[in-house]
């Protein structure tokens, strides 16, 4: 099992919570980005850099992921991608995304998108609050005890 990560829009706490698993649990971590991220000096931890433009972290890390591997994104498409090939993925406030829910997340995604689309300001998600980081980091140990 490996851990990648949607890192350009991950939240730098998440990416601690990240780290420090990856060390403790001895998981391959790599972060995907289409800009240079600094990343502890660990053989646990690694960074991707990919080329700017619209989705190419996103595909790039639908290509390297495996069945069973754990995606960590709030990126909604993104996430049912992964979903299809076999993996896991996990938002970075602690909602683990499956096949019985992800397809509703989608279509509330396009609602959203559409809104958004016609002017109605639908405003932007909310601070990452202390139980959202608290979710992530039970998930995450949760996930990390039952997959390594």
């Amino acid at each position: 099992m490996k851990i990648w990560v949607d890192a350009d829009a991950c939240p730098v706490v998440i990416k601690e919570i990240l780290f420090r698993a990856a060390e403790r649990t001895r998981v391959q971590l790599t972060l995907v980005a289409n800009h240079s991220i600094r990343v502890p000096a660990s053989p646990h931890i690694s960074m991707l850099q990919v080329a700017p433009g619209f989705d190419v972290a996103d595909n790039e890390i639908v290509k390297r992921c495996s069945a069973g591997d754990l995606i960590i994104t709030s990126d909604i498409p993104l996430a049912a991608e992964v979903i299809e090939k076999g993996g896991l993925a996990l938002s970075p406030r602690g909602d683990l995304h499956t096949t019985e829910n992800i397809k509703a997340r989608l279509t509330m995604r396009d609602f959203m998108d559409s809104l958004r689309s016609s002017g109605v300001d639908t405003g932007g998600p909310q601070a990452l609050s202390q139980s959202d980081r608290k979710a992530f980091a039970g998930h995450l140990d949760r996930l990390l005890a039952t997959l390594t």
